[in-house]
């Protein structure tokens, strides 16, 4: 199962763009979605009012929809999650969860985010993966998550995936604190990148190779256009090429200081 949710760990919204790709290109078909009514406050998660393909009004409420894939050259099926992480009753929110997972089957769960961090936008995205599970950090070579602190719905989904006796493993990536209000699919794409890698699954990238290329040219033009921005991005290459500006080279360190800083910076987060 591959989950996303758009929300405090989606930065530029990377892991929802991410989950989204693979189930489009694996021709995942939707079969279930959580009930949003007991799970969001829509006075500050709020639904959205639209006009449908027949210009008759509709209202988009917030959804987690569960889809369900075979990939090409693969034994396995994947479950896709995407949605937007809820509000409330988390602990009943992740039963939901970790249900479904019981009635498929599956055997394992990886979740993606992207957090803002100090890196320049020119230079790869680096994916960090980490597990709670010392059965999938050996057998997958990742790093133990030693993390204490705020979490959001992953980490919530975690735990409960342990509970259950479901391995998991998490898959993080850096967008440039510069840009936070622009969609990186370049981030996105080295998700996918390395989920594929990790799981031995093959996805086409094209689309988000395009996509990516466009984004850096789109953030260069936004750049150039200021002195001071400018500089300081000249300031972020020089510290990545020196190998000190990549906010996972030192591993699960420094995963655990951005992440512990983009939390404090964000107004009312749950603990």
């Amino acid at each position: 199962m591959l989950v996303a949710f758009e929300g405090w760990s989606d930065a530029g919204d990377a892991a929802s763009t991410a989950v989204r790709h693979l189930a489009d290109q694996w021709d995942a078909e939707p079969f279930a979605s959580i009930d949003p009514e007991i799970f969001y406050d829509f006075s500050s998660t709020r639904p959205r009012v639209q006009f449908d393909a027949d210009l008759q009004r509709e209202i988009v409420w917030p959804d987690n929809t569960f889809s369900l894939a075979t990939p090409p050259d693969s034994e396995v099926d994947v479950v896709t999650l995407t949605g937007v992480e809820p509000g409330l009753r988390w602990r009943t929110f992740t039963e939901q969860v970790i249900g479904v997972a019981h009635e498929l089957g599956a055997e394992f769960v990886l979740t993606f985010g992207a957090l803002l961090a100090e890196v320049p936008h020119s230079r790869p995205s680096s994916v960090f993966a980490t597990s709670y599970d010392d059965e999938v950090i050996r057998s997958f070579g990742l790093l133990p998550s030693r993390y204490e602190g705020p979490t959001g719905i992953t980490g919530v989904l975690h735990t409960a995936c342990g509970d259950a006796g479901l391995q998991s493993a998490s898959l993080w990536t850096a967008v440039p604190s510069y840009v936070p209000a622009a969609s990186s699919p370049k981030a996105a794409l080295a998700l996918v990148r390395r989920a594929v890698d990790l799981l031995d699954l093959t996805v086409s990238t094209t689309e988000l190779e395009i996509a990516a290329a466009s984004y850096e040219r789109q953030v260069d033009d936004v750049v150039s256009e200021d002195d001071e921005t400018r500089d300081y991005v000249a300031r972020l290459v020089e510290r990545f090429d020196l190998g000190t500006a990549d906010p996972f080279a030192d591993g699960e360190e420094s995963l655990v200081d951005e992440v512990e800083r983009f939390l404090r910076d964000q107004p009312g987060q749950p603990e």
